[in-house]
């Protein structure tokens, strides 16, 4: 019995060190993972992650022929992920001449010359009245959002960004304020198809309605806080317009054809404010 006790001592005192380093290196195993299998970064903020961003924003023209076309509207997003996204942003207008058009304006007459073969130049009210405007435009788009960091200023002050691209459908209503004064066109000896006077100055000018197109969009989210952050863009809403509402194809009529696939691209900033409020963080 005592040979017995003896050996199954010695035997446990053995195994014992194995046993221990087995746990050990187990313990190890799980608190010391590959470096490649760790995360990039450890309590990371997902700044967009499973949020909805509501933004109130304005929006202007940069690069508008004839009008400017600047307002509030509204941005709604939710975001599935860091990268990906969906929404929808829609802005009110109010317009204002470009300093084209009022130069142009200056030079033209008060009333113009009857006689369209002697002097095609339009009268001050035919021009202003088939210019035409947008006072509501928007779209909805996906958004892919590849980038991301930390900008640093003096080594003292950091600030949180995400570079964001979108693309998706454009939606325009146009308007003009042609009126029956200078849009008329009443001549019943005109061709068929054709208005009948062979002056397209005061034809109707086709550049109103609802307008369907290509919308991208691309900017920067500036994080001031969890909630907060500064959102900065352009976009560029593609559709088909004529903005002059103008013969521009000098065909002596004004028709579809005039109308050309046209970029309007706009500036814009707002504030995206997060929700929930506060912000996840990865392990």
């Amino acid at each position: 019995m005592i040979k017995l006790i003896t050996n199954t001592v010695l035997i446990a005192l053995v195994a014992l060190p194995h046993v221990a380093n087995a746990e050990s290196k187990k313990s190890l195993d799980d608190i010391f993972v590959p470096i490649d299998k760790q995360p990039a970064v450890r309590g990371r903020i997902l700044w967009v992650k499973k949020r909805f961003e509501v933004t109130p924003l304005f929006e202007s023209t940069v690069n508008a022929e004839y009008r400017h076309s600047l307002g509030p509207g509204l941005k709604l997003e939710y975001h599935f992920s860091d990268m990906f996204s969906i929404g929808v942003l829609g802005v009110y207008n109010v317009s204002i001449d470009t300093n084209l058009t009022e130069r142009i304006v200056e030079t033209l007459p008060d009333t113009s010359n009857p006689n369209y073969d002697a002097d095609p130049t339009p009268s001050k009210d035919q021009y202003s009245q088939h210019l035409n405007s947008i006072p509501i435009h928007g779209a909805a788009y996906v958004s892919f959002t590849p980038w991301y960091g930390k900008l640093a200023a003096f080594d003292s002050a950091f600030l949180s960004f995400d570079f964001y691209f979108q693309a998706g459908v454009a939606l325009a209503m146009l308007e003009n304020s042609c009126n029956s004064s200078v849009c008329s066109d009443e001549n019943p000896d005109g061709e068929p198809g054709m208005p009948g006077d062979r002056d397209p100055r005061n034809d109707l000018p086709l550049n109103d309605g609802t307008k369907i197109g290509l919308y991208l969009g691309g900017g920067i989210h500036l994080f001031l806080s969890e909630w907060l952050a500064l959102d900065l863009t352009v976009r560029s809403y593609l559709f088909s317009d004529n903005p002059s509402g103008l013969d521009t194809n000098f065909d002596r009529k004004v028709t579809d054809d005039d109308s050309s696939f046209s970029n309007h691209l706009f500036m814009g900033v707002g504030f995206s404010i997060m929700l929930p409020t506060k912000a996840k963080r990865t392990p």
